[in-house]
C-alpha cells in the first residue's frame, strides 16, 4: 500500500524537485563546513540560516496549497499553526537551557522567575524530552484544526465567511498569547536557547544539520501532499473545490474529506513552524499575525495553487525578494508586496508556475495538432476553453 502510494506520487515533475531538495540537504551544509571562507564557493553560516528558513516558508506555502488549491478552502489562519508548532519546539529548547539561564534556576525559564512563578505549570510537563515536544509539534496544531474544522465544515461555512473566521481564530490566539499569565512569554516569546538534542544550536554544524532537516521535512512533505491529491481522494478533493453541492449529491461526505485535508494541513504548517524556531533563535506571539497568514496566501498565488511546486517556488522567490528589498527600501516593503499580488491576480491568475505549465500544454497540443495535419489524419479535438 506504501509502495503504491510511493509511485503514484512521483510523478517527473516531483521526483525532480524531490532530487533537488535531497541535493540542497547534503551540499548547502558541506559547502559550509567543508570549504574555507575565502573560497568562492563557501556558503556563509548566516546564508545557511537564511536559506532553512526559506525552506520553512515554502513548507507552509505547500501546506497553504493543500487545502486552497485542492479542496478551495482559502484559510487565513495558517499562521496560527505555524506559530504553534514553533511554540512546541520553543518549550522544548527552552527547557534545555536548565540552570544556564540569568537567574540560575534549573527548572523555570527565565521569564517564569521574572514573574514570580512557583512551579512549572502542567503543559510544560514533557517538554524535557525531544520525542514528546516533536509529537506535540504535530498533534496540537492538528487537534486544533480538527476541532475548529469539526464544527465549521460541519455547518457548512464556505467561502469569504470561512476565511474571516480563521482569521479570527489567529487573531483570538494572538491576543492570548500576549498575556503573561499564559505561561509562554507573553509579548517577549521564548528566546535565548542554547541546545537541540544536546548539540551547540549556534555552531555551524548544527545550522547545517538543521537546514537539511528542513530540506528533508519539504521533500517528505511533497511526496506526501503530491500522493494525496493523486489519489483517488484528492479527486474528489478537486470535484468538492469545483463543485461541492454536486460532489454532495453523489454521496460523497464532504465535510469529512474537508476536515482530513484542513488537519493534515495544520500538521505540516505545524512542523514547518518547529523548523523555523531553532533556525531564527525566538518565537513570539508576532507569529500569530493575521498579516503573516495573508503573506502565505501571496506566495502560494504568485508561485500558482493547485501545482504543488509553484507554493514553494513563490514562498522562495518572495521572501528572497523580501530580504533584498529590505535592505534597500525597508519602508516600501509592503507596497511592493501588495502590488506583486494585483499584478499576479490580473496578468498571472495561475501564478508562475501555473502558467508556465499552461503555456507547455497548449505548445504541446498546437504541434500534436501540426503533425496530424501532415500526416493527414483528422485535427484532434480542440482543447477546452480554459
Amino acid at each position: 500500500m506504501i509502495t503504491s502510494f510511493l509511485i503514484r506520487s512521483l510523478d517527473r515533475t516531483i521526483v525532480i524537485a524531490v532530487a533537488i531538495l535531497l541535493a540542497l540537504a547534503v551540499l548547502v551544509p558541506a559547502l559550509n563546513l567543508l570549504t574555507s571562507a575565502d573560497h568562492s564557493l563557501h556558503v556563509p553560516t548566516y546564508l545557511v540560516s537564511l536559506f532553512g528558513k526559506y525552506l520553512t516558508y515554502a513548507l507552509l506555502a505547500l501546506a497553504l496549497d493543500l487545502v486552497w488549491g485542492f479542496c478551495g478552502i482559502l484559510s487565513l489562519g495558517h499562521a496560527a499553526f505555524f506559530a504553534l508548532g514553533g511554540y512546541a519546539m520553543g518549550m522544548y529548547l527552552m527547557r534545555q537551557i536548565g540552570a544556564r539561564g540569568s537567574y540560575g534556576n534549573p527548572l523555570l525559564p527565565d521569564f517564569m522567575v521574572f514573574l514570580n512563578w512557583k512551579e512549572l505549570p502542567w503543559f510544560w510537563y514533557g517538554f524535557d524530552m525531544f520525542w514528546f515536544a516533536a509529537l506535540m509539534v504535530i498533534v496540537v496544531p492538528g487537534l486544533i484544526a480538527f476541532v475548529f474544522g469539526w464544527f465549521a465544515f460541519r455547518s457548512r461555512v464556505n467561502g469569504v465567511y470561512l476565511s474571516i473566521i480563521t482569521q479570527a481564530m489567529t487573531y483570538a490566539l494572538l491576543l492570548a498569547f500576549f498575556r503573561n499569565d499564559m505561561g509562554f512569554g507573553g509579548n517577549n516569546g521564548l528566546t535565548d536557547f542554547k541546545d537541540i538534542l544536546g548539540f551547540n544550536i549556534q555552531a555551524d554544524g548544527t545550522r547545517g544539520a538543521l537546514f537539511a532537516a528542513s530540506a528533508l521535512a519539504l521533500a517528505a512533505s511533497l511526496v506526501i501532499t503530491s500522493g494525496i491529491v493523486r489519489s483517488k481522494f484528492g479527486k474528489v478533493l478537486v470535484a468538492l473545490r469545483d463543485a461541492e453541492s454536486r460532489t454532495r449529491f453523489l454521496g460523497y461526505r464532504v465535510e469529512h474529506m474537508k476536515l482530513f485535508a484542513f488537519t493534515v494541513s495544520a500538521m505540516m504548517a505545524g512542523v514547518a513552524g518547529a523548523l523555523y524556531v531553532p533556525q531564527v533563535g525566538i518565537i513570539n506571539p508576532g507569529e500569530f499575525e493575521p498579516g503573516n497568514s495573508i503573506e502565505v496566501v501571496i506566495w502560494t498565488a504568485v508561485g500558482g495553487r493547485g501545482t504543488l511546486i509553484g507554493p514553494i517556488i513563490g514562498a522562495i522567490l518572495v521572501n528572497g525578494g523580501k530580504s533584498i528589498f529590505t535592505a534597500a527600501f525597508p519602508e516600501f516593503w509592503l507596497f511592493a508586496l501588495g502590488g506583486l499580488f494585483v499584478l499576479v491576480t490580473l496578468f498571472l491568475p495561475k501564478g508562475v508556475v501555473g502558467t508556465a505549465l499552461q503555456y507547455v500544454s497548449r505548445r504541446r497540443a498546437y504541434r500534436e495538432a501540426r503533425n496530424h495535419k501532415d500526416a493527414g489524419l483528422p485535427a484532434a479535438e480542440p482543447l477546452a476553453a480554459e
